[in-house]
């Protein structure tokens, strides 16, 4: 009976310190779960971290169009007939002189041969009136016709000149005529295009054949008025011309006297050498004119610029603490990989080089000789 109670109040003992124990783990595990949460300091390394520096950023104006040849012919049929061949095809080169093919032209060589036959019969009455007159001419030195009749000689002599001269010029009008509907090469070049298949009939000033000299292409493009102030002519232009990896150098040429109507824009033309002929007309290519830059801009990396809601910013480590300071920006040159920051960034400021991901504002950061292998730059995609 005793031995019973007594295992009883043992038993009593050991919940009771199973249960205070229980109860002093849950306060100790409740106490860790609401202890403050460290935040770890970012570090960054001397080459993540840049300083404004000055430097001067050469302009750049870009205008594109397409490649045209100014040296370009047209050759035209001069005169109606029918197209009995063609010498040429697209893309045969020619010289200058050269025939290019063969029109019927009976009708023209049918008014030669008749303005010829003219010709011989306003010559024979030139030389008879001629004799007549210096018949007359005698007779009336002999006293014996009267001076109207010599006077009527002489204006048949001048009439039969003036006839023979008539004739004369619609034979020169009419081997002109049959000269110039012959189908030769105006200017040497390449054939562009064909317009027209033998046997067609041929009306006056149809187009037959159009000609191109690529020696020299030309680019036509447009600046804005605020611009053209900063070009002259003679200017040397860089050209990136589609189907070429490399750039090309070419030279600007005219600029317009003024403004093209409804639009703010002036144009400009540009002038490339095209020796080889690697380049064709209509081919498409962007022009860039760099202007240099006299002045020291305040600048920092391009990659260094984020932007939020169309506002361009960088990122700045301000006593200790990472700051987002929004800027205005101006010129930039792609090929140093700098912009100028005309506002919102002092000299000294130190500035991140680049964009990280979450960055907070006002999380610790500092600049370290290399970065720690427990809290570095890329520990901050955690922080939020």
């Amino acid at each position: 009976m005793h031995k019973a109670w007594w295992l009883g109040g043992v038993g009593l003992l050991v919940v009771a310190a199973a249960l205070g124990a229980a109860k002093v783990s849950g306060v100790v595990a409740f106490g860790a779960k609401d202890a403050p949460k460290v935040e770890p300091t970012l570090e960054f390394t001397p080459r993540e971290v840049v300083q404004p520096t000055l430097a001067s950023l050469p302009m750049q104006l870009e205008f594109s169009g397409a490649l045209v040849a100014p040296q370009s012919a047209v050759v035209r049929a001069k005169a109606a007939g029918t197209l009995l061949s063609l010498a040429v095809g697209e893309g045969s080169r020619v010289r200058a002189g050269q025939p290019l093919g063969q029109i019927d032209l009976s009708d023209i060589g049918s008014r030669v041969t008749e303005r010829q036959a003219a010709v011989e019969s306003a010559r024979a009455q030139y030389v008879q009136a001629q004799r007549t007159h210096a018949s007359n001419q005698g007779l009336a030195d002999q006293k014996f016709i009267s001076p109207n009749a010599l006077d009527s000689s002489r204006t048949a002599l001048d009439a039969a000149r003036a006839g023979l001269d008539a004739a004369q010029a619609q034979l020169s009008t009419a081997r002109l005529g049959l000269r110039e509907a012959a189908l030769v090469a105006p200017i040497a070049g390449l054939v562009s295009k064909r317009h027209v298949l033998p046997g067609e009939k041929l009306a006056m000033e149809q187009p037959v054949l159009t000609l191109v000299d690529l020696a020299t292409l030309e680019l036509a493009g447009s600046v804005g008025t605020h611009e053209v102030a900063l070009l002259a002519p003679g200017m040397p232009v860089q050209l990136r011309i589609e189907g070429l990896d490399a750039p090309v150098t070419g030279r600007l040429e005219r600029i317009a006297p003024a403004a093209e109507p409804g639009t703010r824009s002036i144009g400009v033309t540009v002038s490339v050498a095209n020796p080889k002929e690697r380049l064709r007309a209509g081919q498409y290519a962007v022009a860039q004119v760099t202007l240099a830059d006299t002045a020291q801009r305040l600048t920092v990396p391009l990659a260094a610029i984020g932007g939020q809601a169309g506002q361009p910013q960088v990122w700045v480590i301000d006593n200790g603490v990472l700051a987002r300071r929004a800027i205005t920006i101006g010129r930039r040159d792609e090929a140093q990989g700098r912009v100028e920051v005309v506002s919102g960034l002092a000299a000294g400021v130190q500035v991140l080089a680049a964009r990280f991901d979450n960055l907070r504002e006002g999380a610790k950061a500092v600049v370290v000789a290399r970065a720690s292998a427990v809290a570095s730059a890329a520990a901050s995609s955690n922080l939020r």
